[in-house]
């Protein structure tokens, strides 16, 4: 139903120089080289799965005191980032949310690789009964509709910027 994408955060003065980074597997290698501190969510969320599939396509599996796994949420993790003076990986509305709370800068973004697609579904009402599967399918359709579609593409932060891009009309 819409989209946004997923960006490496780290130091303003991005020691280990990740914004010359070919690609984004590129650019978790170089941290990797450096053992500079990056800070994963290491909670199986989206986020954590695409972090996991980009040490992947960098032909490395992160371990050694200098990867850290907060567990947490990704505001969480962005905290601990910042505190560390770290890397991590992050969608970037929730980074936008959180910009003006820390020091961390966005160095690296773009690729098809950091793409972040958003989907919704009911859950199964012959699995569980006491759903409100005619309230889940209403909210689908809603999100799907024009009318939710145009919310998702003008719902933007504080700075005006938008965070995610509707794209149910992929489905027709």
């Amino acid at each position: 139903m819409m989209y946004n994408d997923f960006v490496i955060v780290g130091p303003a003065a991005d020691p280990v120089g990740i914004r010359r980074a070919a690609n984004a597997a590129g650019a978790l290698g170089a941290i990797a080289e450096a053992r500079a501190t990056f800070v994963s969510r290491g909670d199986n969320s989206g986020t954590h799965v695409k972090e996991n599939e980009l040490w992947r396509a960098a032909g490395m599996t992160p371990s050694g005191a200098w990867y850290l796994r907060a567990g947490a949420g990704m505001a969480d993790t962005l905290r601990m980032a910042d505190e560390r003076n770290g890397y991590t990986l992050t969608d970037r509305g929730t980074y936008y949310m959180q910009q003006d709370k820390l020091d961390l800068a966005l160095l690296f973004e773009g690729g098809e690789i950091l793409h972040n697609q958003y989907g919704i579904m009911a859950v199964n009402p012959a699995r569980h009964a006491s759903i409100n599967f005619a309230g889940a399918t209403d909210l689908i359709q809603f999100f799907i509709s024009p009318r939710g579609q145009s919310l998702i593409a003008n719902f933007e932060d504080a700075r005006g910027r938008q965070l995610f891009f509707p794209n149910a009309h992929l489905l027709r």
